[in-house]
């Protein structure tokens, strides 16, 4: 089995970020842009810098993964997100780890930068991603649409060297992202059948707090941590909100 290796990267209206991507994957066989029919220049941008374009329209991300997967043709895929980059010491590492007959996956850190800071606590460091995998070994979780499950048919590995994740220029995007999320989150326990009981919309936040500032040092990132756990804790309490909107709709 060989070792070629194909990056995929996944967008949608991403001009401003998609040349840099690609620059960072030149190291790869080959660069797949997936693209949801975007609006800007994404695509021309794309072609421009020699990636191979492919486009589907968005239904979820479990599927748009899954179709992404379909199109590689090499042996190895690692997805990389339009504002994420990768260091010339992770591109090393992972032409090393695909060269382990052990490994069908491996798990690779990343380090946040929100709002112009790197977090390295409050749960956003290490924040393992399995993005290297064997194409015939890897499927996406269909029932998980928003922050996706690997189904991995192996045994994953960890990497050392840090994705860079420019995720959050500002704290509008932040809210605007967190209320997409716990949207998609909300809807995946309706259709699980979970119903919100009174007391999750004040204990789940609370222990959402202590959990982002405390268990896991929010308070080490300074006044990015403190707000952040503030921030998690009440968008625990908007997925709890439009889960009980979502069953009151159901009641009429």
């Amino acid at each position: 089995m060989g070792n070629e290796i194909t990056v995929i990267i996944l967008t949608h209206n991403e001009a401003d970020n998609i040349a840099e991507a690609i620059a960072t994957s030149r190291w790869a066989d080959e660069i797949i842009v997936f693209d949801s029919f975007s609006e800007d220049e994404t695509v021309e941008i794309a072609r421009k810098e020699g990636a191979r374009v492919l486009q589907r329209p968005f239904d979820n991300y479990a599927a748009q993964r899954n179709a992404a997967l379909d199109a590689a043709e090499t042996p190895w895929v690692f997805f990389l997100d339009a504002d994420e980059r990768i260091p010339q010491p992770l591109a090393e590492e992972i032409r090393e780890a695909v060269t382990d007959p052990e490994k069908a996956g491996w798990w690779v850190p990343r380090h946040n930068h929100i709002v112009g800071k790197v977090i390295m606590h409050t749960g956003w460091y290490p924040d393992y991603q399995l993005r290297l995998m064997l194409k015939s070994k890897a499927r996406y979780d269909p029932t998980r649409e928003v922050h996706e499950v690997v189904l991995l048919d192996g045994e994953a590995g960890y990497l050392r060297t840090p994705l860079e994740h420019f995720n959050y220029d500002s704290w509008d995007e932040f809210r605007a992202k967190q209320r997409k999320y716990m949207a998609y989150e909300a809807g995946i326990m309706f259709k699980q059948g979970i119903r919100p009981k009174p007391h999750n919309f004040v204990l789940q936040p609370l222990r959402e707090f202590r959990r982002r500032y405390f268990s896991l040092e929010g308070w080490k990132d300074g006044w990015h941590g403190l707000w952040l756990s503030l921030l998690m804790a009440y968008y625990t309490f908007v997925m709890y909100s439009y889960l009980q909107g979502m069953w009151k709709k159901q009641s009429g």
